[in-house]
């Protein structure tokens, strides 16, 4: 809303004009008596008039109040905003303001918003601010007010007291949310997109000195899944495609939240990520389900089994759903030794054990945390507790060899994108003791391909490979892999009376192929040095270690 003089309310056919130089107070107690008169009379032009004049007055000295520099302006004075908002208070609390719809109605149209505004300053705004929110909410019609809140907070945020006029919005909005009393997902999907927008971009604006009023924010959006849980409970017949909403959103949240990069506002949230915890269970998510990502799956499938247009786009509010999945696990593995967590650490124990028990659902739960850890939105104490867990997935078990007989094909893609993501990791971590965990579940997952497949994978993570350090890694793995399948040649020589098949191991053919990648570029010419020195060295140490091989063999014949 611009911020602009008031403008001249009328009652009848007498004008009413104000002075540019009248206090705030004045001509908001003017405004207000218009107002009054107008709807006492039935003129129904004169009372939005008169409202929009007072929200042009509210929203004006919020502005005057915000600007430190100015103190010249009655509103800046100390004390002033929270006089304007009693004003506005006490006007509606007059036994004649609560029987006149009009007035209420006209107000609860154009107020929320800047007084939303003035509530974010300074002393007891807030506390003022909210009664008047919740006398509309309570006085005027939900649906109303639903879509009159949802208007207020689709505007831009002004930092830094946006976030405490967002707070004041969404707790009114929750308010709404429980007064709703049909066509509850209707109303609930008018609601989320406009919560989460409010979310995303107080996340990703928010700086460290912002931290009570984030905390104040998430705490506000958990309200709103309060209010939507009570909703679930409230249906007679629990109606699953608003339990899948709800663990949805609870997912997005979680995402959201952790995005923090501030230190103080992550440690604080970690309260707020583990109160979203009860909206999942009560929403039928399981941690076995959270691990391998089925119960996200399964939700979004849910709400997308309708053809219509609008349904779709609803879906795409929760696009960090995936995400939250994966770091509400490890959220819980983080705090697996907090009384706070100790039922959610119970049920992720259970959850572990069982996907270790079983190949294909390891698969699909390391293959989860690469939302985590290829994303640049998470900060580095999240993506080095995700490398713990995903070491505790791969365990120490002798993988390889069971693997062989598990159908590796459909995992392919999704373990090549996992493996990206841990390198994404490994190159770029401020710490070298995540770079170094890394690298060991770089290993770990690779060694968990079958024996048949993983020359693949890594010659793919060779050819996508751009930084020479990493391909140099690479081709020291599949050095390691060719002494590996030489050492089980040499073994199964001795159980076969000494005879071995002729020719090269079946990895050092392949490996030769790497080698001449990196010695003969594809492009022509000679290796580019010194800037790929390091990947030459590691293939020329192959193509060495190949030949030593080869003459060995070739000596025992």
């Amino acid at each position: 809303m611009a911020a602009v003089e008031p403008s001249a309310a009328t009652t009848g056919d007498a004008p009413i004009s104000y002075s540019p130089a009248a206090p705030y107070s004045a001509r908001l107690r003017e405004a207000l008596t218009a107002l009054s008169e107008a709807c006492d009379s039935g003129n129904s032009n004169a009372a939005e008039t008169a409202s929009f004049t007072i929200s042009d007055i509210l929203d004006t000295a919020a502005i005057v109040s915000a600007e430190v520099d100015d103190g010249s302006e009655d509103a800046s004075r100390p004390g002033a905003s929270e006089e304007l908002l009693r004003e506005v208070l006490e006007f509606l609390s007059r036994p004649s303001s609560i029987s006149n719809q009009m007035a209420l109605d006209a107000l609860s149209l154009v107020l929320p918003k800047p007084v939303a505004k003035l509530g974010a300053q300074m002393g007891r705004c807030r506390d003022v601010a909210a009664a008047i929110l919740k006398f509309f909410v309570s006085n005027c019609s939900p649906r109303d007010m639903l879509s009159i809140l949802c208007e207020a907070l689709d505007a831009p945020m002004e930092l830094p007291n946006g976030l405490s006029s967002f707070v004041l919005l969404l707790d009114a909005l929750a308010k709404v949310l429980t007064l709703i009393q049909r066509r509850y997902i209707e109303q609930v999907k008018v609601a989320l997109p406009v919560v989460l927008k409010v979310m995303h971009t107080a996340v990703s604006e928010c700086v460290e000195e912002h931290g009570s009023a984030a905390v104040d924010l998430f705490n506000a959006a958990h309200n709103i899944g309060n209010a939507i849980q009570e909703m679930c409970k409230s249906m007679l017949d629990k109606n699953k495609d608003l339990c899948a909403i709800l663990g949805l959103y609870s997912l997005q949240n979680i995402a959201l939240v952790s995005q923090s990069r501030q230190q103080d506002i992550l440690s604080a949230c970690g309260s707020v990520i583990f109160q979203s915890f009860n909206f999942l269970i009560s929403s039928g998510f399981t941690y076995l389900g959270l691990l391998t990502g089925s119960d996200v799956t399964a939700a979004i499938d849910k709400l997308s089994k309708s053809d219509a247009e609008e349904d779709a786009d609803f879906v795409e509010y929760f696009s960090f759903a995936m995400d939250g999945a994966a770091l509400s696990v490890v959220w819980t593995h983080m705090y697996d030794d907090n009384d706070m967590s100790k039922y959610a650490g119970e049920q992720l124990e259970l959850a572990l054990k069982e996907v270790q028990g079983n190949h294909m659902k390891k698969w699909e739960a390391i293959t989860m945390l690469k939302h985590v850890l290829s994303s640049i939105h998470y900060p580095w104490i999240i993506k080095s507790h995700g490398l713990n867990l995903m070491l505790i997935l791969a365990g120490e078990n002798h993988v390889e060899e069971i693997n062989n007989h598990v159908d590796f094909t459909c995992y392919a893609p999704r373990i090549f994108a996992t493996l990206k993501a841990i390198e994404s990791v490994m190159m770029a971590a401020p710490a070298a003791l995540v770079r170094k965990k890394a690298f060991v579940a770089l290993k770990k997952v690779i060694s968990m391909v079958p024996s048949s497949q993983r020359f693949d994978i890594l010659q793919a993570l060779v050819n996508n490979s751009t930084s020479p350090s990493l391909t140099a890694i690479l081709l020291d793995l599949v050095r390691e892999e060719v002494s590996r399948e030489s050492r089980r040649a040499d073994n199964d020589c001795v159980e076969d009376d000494g005879f071995r098949g002729s020719g090269l191991p079946r990895w050092a053919s392949h490996a030769l192929e790497l080698v001449e990648l990196i010695l003969r570029p594809p492009e022509g010419g000679p290796p580019c040095l010194p800037d790929h020195s390091e990947q030459v060295i590691s293939a020329l140490n192959l193509l060495r270690f190949i030949l030593i091989i080869d003459s060995r063999d070739q000596g025992r014949d």
